[in-house]
């Protein structure tokens, strides 16, 4: 949808930090439903969970296609994040109780790159969409997709786990909804320069966050088991998780905006510059869940991050320098290197955790893949806005120097994370 937020302005007469929130109120809905995934997955039959999905997201779908207004698209977006919500982690668990141990790697590696190289490939389609028949073509596409999806699934997915009804603390719902909606809102407004709006909906998330520490260690069976962050090993893989999210949709609003407002193309071709990107993911994310399988998580976990820190190196320095063709063959180098990381490092951190608390860390994994991806919108576009703000204009050049600007705060955190993964990634133990 990023690249189709420009359409979007014109036609609604909104302006950038509003029509952020079509990714960002999507991106709320699912982080407030992943974390009772685990519950969800013990008190109901996987195919029926996987049904509700995907009829959620088609409704969605169809609500937003025939939107007449801009808050019915959020609404449509709202309740496409609920079925999100509900299949994303799904899929994980799925991944972990069917498939045999010695090619779990291979199999984690495809799953996160649909989620993963999503935002390499969800540009080409939506610019060629935008471009030749319209923004309500990029929901309708979508359709068939889903009617497929529905049939697979009544037919392949097996029932592999004892259905035992968990109940869902309210309270604890609550402050995980608040806590979101507070990060997100606040990050989301970064880049307005309304200071107090943005530190006061994050001191309310984070008074609600210790709010759902205090709650889960009163109950027997908390909704996330934050516990498990006291396992030093997880945390460190949780935190690297977050980190490469965080730049993964940050790099696809940054790549999106510099191409039509830098270089002056159109959506069209921002989406096709990024095309061969995706393929390269797709490829490296099952060559890099099959590393994992022989040697271990450390070779190719360290490989992809440091393909990611080439391509945030290159922005970094010779952002305004850089052509189509040029930004083209680096965000390859990028999206292999991410391909090769991220399912590496779920399965890694899932490895970490003793066998009953994988549905645990399943769902805090996912949650904050979730989070992490609002953020990472959020915090790259205010450093854009904060540059063309300065020079007063949203120009080609204050953009350029913007984004110029967020690379070097993402390969920031790139280093952070070649430390994390040279600390705690381990090879195969023979």
């Amino acid at each position: 949808m990023n690249i189709a937020f420009p359409t979007l302005m014109r036609e609604f007469g909104i302006s950038t930090n509003v029509v952020q929130w079509i990714t960002s109120i999507y991106l709320l809905a699912i982080s407030v439903v992943v974390p009772i995934s685990a519950a969800l997955k013990s008190s109901f039959k996987t195919k029926s969970l996987f049904l509700a999905a995907n009829l959620l997201f088609m409704i969605g779908l169809l609500t937003d296609a025939l939107a007449p207004a801009f808050p019915v698209i959020l609404l449509g977006r709202v309740i496409q994040g609920i079925g999100t919500g509900i299949a994303l982690p799904l899929m994980f668990n799925i991944i972990m109780e069917q498939v045999p141990k010695s090619r779990v790697g291979m199999m984690m590696g495809v799953g996160n790159l649909i989620t993963g190289i999503a935002p390499a490939l969800g540009p080409t389609f939506g610019g060629i969409v935008v471009n030749t028949l319209g923004w309500r073509w990029i929901f309708y596409f979508l359709l068939p997709l889903l009617l497929i999806s529905l049939c697979l699934g009544r037919w392949g997915i097996e029932q592999k786990s004892v259905i035992r009804k968990v109940s869902i603390d309210k309270l604890s719902f609550t402050a995980i909804a608040v806590f979101f909606a507070g990060m997100i809102f606040g990050f989301s407004n970064l880049s307005t320069g309304q200071w107090q709006i943005v530190a006061s909906a994050i001191v309310i998330a984070l008074i609600s966050l210790l709010a759902l520490i205090w709650r889960s260690n009163l109950i027997t069976q908390p909704l996330l088991n934050l516990q498990l962050l006291l396992n030093h090993t997880f945390a460190a893989y949780a935190l690297g998780f977050f980190l490469i999210q965080l730049i993964s949709l940050g790099n696809a609003f940054l790549l999106s905006n510099h191409i039509q407002l830098v270089n002056g193309k159109t959506a069209l071709v921002a989406g096709l510059t990024v095309l061969p990107a995706g393929f390269a993911g797709a490829i490296m994310g099952p060559i890099g869940g099959t590393m994992l399988d022989k040697y271990g998580a450390r070779r190719p976990i360290l490989a992809g991050v440091s393909l990611m820190a080439v391509e945030g190196l290159s922005f970094a320095i010779f952002a305004r320098h850089l052509s189509v063709v040029m930004i083209a063959f680096v965000y390859i180098l990028y999206m292999g290197g991410m391909g090769m990381t991220l399912g590496n490092v779920m399965t890694a951190a899932l490895t970490h955790l003793q066998p009953g608390q994988v549905l645990q860390g399943n769902a805090i994994l996912n949650t904050i893949q979730q989070f992490s991806g609002a953020v990472g919108t959020s915090l790259t576009s205010a450093i854009v806005a904060a540059s063309q703000a300065q020079m007063g204009s949203k120009g080609p050049l204050p953009t350029a120097i913007g984004t110029q600007h967020a690379y070097l705060f993402l390969l920031i955190l790139n280093v952070i994370i070649i430390g994390l993964f040279v600390k705690f990634a381990e090879g195969k133990k023979e």
